[in-house]
């Protein structure tokens, strides 16, 4: 018993001793010594010192027994002094810690202890740094460039598992052991695994989506998706299941096993029956089917389950044993068969690469063709196809079952039977056939052997029709064997044309596709990406948002400041309809343009006189209609779609005035324009009948001028745009009561004709201009 006891004091005190000299050690940390700068040093120079101390110490390149805690040391030191509050607490207690709250000796003492006992990797070797923590990583490190080239290319042959991890990860140790027993069981059955560091690879981590660790994600098809669920060995093999397209494997009984198997023709695969005593679809099969999905079709057949006893007794299934069975252009017999108590992914993988293609497979795109016939590498390594270009239909049947027993029975490696439709491949067929005659209607067959990428291939074609006979098979069987000692018989040369593509969907169906892709992809960002990956969306959402619900408000205030009940002796709003019967206008109420809007027209009074002429501010107009009551509805009309195009200016106001009230106004102010448009005498008989409706004045009340509009006459083509040469003669022949100048014999509408024309000379400035001394008082 005593010696016990002295043995455990002797444990204490060592184990005291290790402490305490672990204590000093962790005293003696001064990280301004480790990296070799001043306590007033700048950030800057701290990191200029940590990068050149890291490149030479770091334990790839230094092959010092003492370079990896040297490292450490480097690490830790920068960690400390590039965090602000760190390196105030080491310049103030001497210690890096946050807890302030101790007085300065039991601070010293708690964190030099905890440091020791806790960060000290010397010591206790505690897995904090990438480089002591596990080896186990190290095959399965990602790069860039590795991943970019090698890794999304292969993701859509399989789907990878990656985890993001850096150093001083606590997270990243406590699911370091589910992550081991999962990586090494999912790799097995050909999931692919990955580890980033983010801290040597951050383009890698950050071109991933992850901006903490640990962080798991999913790559499949190229598309990354992000583990959100606790790390324990189930949710990790069904988040890798989710992964994978649901339609992989489809499920078998004896009700739908002969429609499986007689796709083939139509999909151009030969069929996988997996046979296995699992309830649900073994994760192995699926993903080996998604590996394969390109040239096998799956299906599954649980032997367990009620109605699947005639498939297992017609194939003599062994329920106690998984069975792999492959079907090509029969389907009463299986090509191949595989069973193994224990199916492991190589066994599956050898089977099934054995078997890809049918024994006549029907070239229905490039790719396909490229593997069947591959390119000539050398004279030793001759690869001849066998081709038949036949048809569809009844007529053609008899000559391909009599290719394809031929195939079967001759099929070697450096020897691939195929079949091409030619109405599906014309471009192909022609340029082996050479278009004869002969060939018309019936099969063909030709061997040929490809010589290089861009198309070039030499081949030969049987002189006469295939047709199935023991005849047509001697002579195909003759000229292969000839070809194994001479093969110079292929004498034609040609270059083909790429295949088209015959099982490519329709481009509205690609569309759909994407779409669905698409949205998928929203979804999953929606719900269960981070805030930093939903920022480019949500700022488009609300960017469209605020542009709509912006053009909406700014929409419902611009109408409501819009003036549209004013008194009828104020103003009147008109709209413009081409319809020539439409004649309904009420002074007391507004009306609109059906189509291009609203052209604001008021009427010039006595009233308004002096704020919409005498009072107008500099560079402003008012453009004046002449009309009377008569004519008041149609010209308006007219006015409003002719002037519409300017009323954008700001500058530009619109008026009519009534010449039955105030001719005498008009005549004074046309007294000035006498160059223009003499006015004759007042005691001319005819003065009262003269009619000024239609003309226009621009009135620019500031400068005291005016610009006049004389109506378009018809037989004037061109009008009378500003210049008043021929008013003299026009009022006479009036006066002369000719029906030519009369408003009833000609369109009241067409005396506006061209106004627009002379309303772009007046905003240019190019019309002549009348003077006024001032303007005459409107009564």
């Amino acid at each position: 018993m005593e010696l016990g006891r002295a043995g455990l004091a002797w444990a204490a005190a060592l184990l005291l001793a290790a402490l305490g000299a672990q204590a000093a050690a962790a005293g003696d940390f001064d990280p301004y010594r480790v990296l070799g700068v001043g306590r007033s040093s700048s950030q800057a120079d701290i990191k200029k010192a940590y990068k050149r101390l890291a490149r030479e110490w770091h334990p790839d390149k230094n092959k010092d027994p003492g370079a990896e805690d040297k490292f450490i040391q480097i690490s830790k030191a920068y960690e400390i002094l590039s965090n602000e509050e760190k390196r105030a607490n080491f310049d103030r207690y001497g210690d890096a810690g946050e807890s302030q709250g101790y007085s300065q000796h039991q601070h010293r003492q708690f964190h030099h202890f905890h440091d020791g006992f806790y960060f000290d990797e010397s010591f206790f070797h505690f897995p904090f740094n990438s480089e002591r923590r596990d080896t186990s990583d190290e095959k399965y490190l990602l790069h860039f460039s590795h991943y970019v080239n090698e890794i999304v290319p292969d993701s859509f042959k399989k789907p990878y598992l990656i985890k993001i991890t850096s150093d001083w990860c606590f997270s990243c140790i406590h699911i370091e052991p589910v992550w081991k027993e999962v990586a090494r069981e999912l790799e097995a059955l050909g999931v692919g695994i990955g580890v980033v560091h983010a801290g040597y690879e951050r383009r890698l981590a950050h071109h991933l989506g992850a901006h903490s660790t640990p962080s798991l994600l999913g790559l499949i098809n190229g598309k990354i998706t992000f583990f959100h669920n606790a790390v324990i060995r189930e949710n990790l093999r069904q988040f890798v299941e989710n992964l994978l397209p649901g339609n992989l494997v489809e499920k078998i009984t004896d009700k739908n096993y002969v429609r499986f198997l007689s796709n083939w023709k139509k999909e151009n695969k030969p069929h996988v029956l997996l046979f296995d005593h699992m309830p649900v679809v073994p994760l192995l099969y699926k993903l080996t089917a998604f590996a394969y999905r390109d040239y096998l079709s799956f299906g599954y057949v649980y032997v367990g389950l009620r109605g699947t006893e005639e498939l297992s007794s017609q194939y003599n299934i062994n329920v106690y044993t998984p069975t792999v069975m492959i079907f090509k252009e029969h389907i009463d017999r299986p090509a191949d068969v595989v069973q193994a108590r224990d199916m492991k992914k190589q066994l599956i993988d050898d089977f099934l690469s054995q078997n890809k293609f049918l024994m006549a497979a029907r070239l229905t795109n490039q790719r396909l063709f490229q593997e069947l016939c591959p390119v000539k590498k050398s004279h030793r390594q001759r690869k001849h196809c066998v081709v038949l270009l036949t048809g569809e239909g009844e007529k053609f049947a008899e000559a391909y079952e009599a290719f394809l027993t031929f195939a079967v029975a001759n099929t070697k490696d450096t020897l691939k039977f195929v079949h091409v439709y030619n109405d599906r491949q014309p471009e192909f067929a022609d340029a082996l056939l050479m278009d004869e005659e002969k060939y018309r209607g019936k099969s063909a067959v030709v061997v040929l052997e490809r010589r290089n990428n861009a198309g070039k291939i030499a081949y030969k074609t049987l002189e006469e029709a295939w047709q199935g006979s023991k005849e047509d098979n001697f002579i195909l069987l003759d000229l292969l064997d000839q070809l194994r000692t001479d093969p110079g018989l292929l004498s034609s040369e040609t270059v083909l044309v790429d295949l088209n593509d015959e099982l490519a969907p329709m481009f509205l169906i690609r569309w759909l596709y994407s779409l669905l892709d698409y949205i998928s992809d929203c979804w999953d960002s929606l719900f269960h990406s981070n805030w930093r990956e939903m920022m480019p969306l949500l700022s488009l959402l609300f960017s469209a948002l605020f542009i709509l619900f912006g053009t909406v408000i700014v929409q419902a205030f611009s109408d409501s400041s819009d003036p549209r009940d004013s008194p009828p002796s104020e103003k009147e709003e008109t709209a413009a309809k081409t319809e020539k019967n439409d004649a309904s206008f009420s002074k007391e109420s507004n009306s609109r343009i059906p189509k291009k809007g609203f052209v604001e027209v008021t009427e010039l009074t006595d009233i308004n006189y002096n704020s919409n002429l005498v009072r107008l501010r500099p560079g402003h107009m008012n453009v004046v209609l002449i009309l009377s009551n008569s004519t008041k509805t149609l010209l308006l009309q007219k006015f409003a779609l002719e002037v519409y195009t300017f009323t954008g200016s700001s500058s530009l106001h619109f008026s009519f005035l009534s010449l039955d009230k105030h001719r005498e106004w008009l005549e004074y102010l046309l007294e000035f324009a006498q160059d223009a448009a003499p006015i004759p005498n007042q005691y001319d008989k005819h003065f009262l009948e003269r009619d000024y409706t239609g003309y226009v004045l621009a009135l620019n009340g500031h400068k005291k001028y005016f610009c006049l509009f004389k109506p378009h006459r018809s037989g004037d083509e061109g009008g009378t745009l500003g210049s008043c040469e021929d008013y003299d003669s026009s009022l006479h022949t009036e006066a002369r009561g000719k029906s030519s100048c009369s408003p009833g014999s000609r369109s009241i509408k067409n005396k506006l004709h061209k106004l627009s024309f002379w309303m772009e000379r007046l905003l240019e400035g190019s019309l002549q201009r009348f003077y006024i001394p001032s303007w005459p008082a409107l009564d």
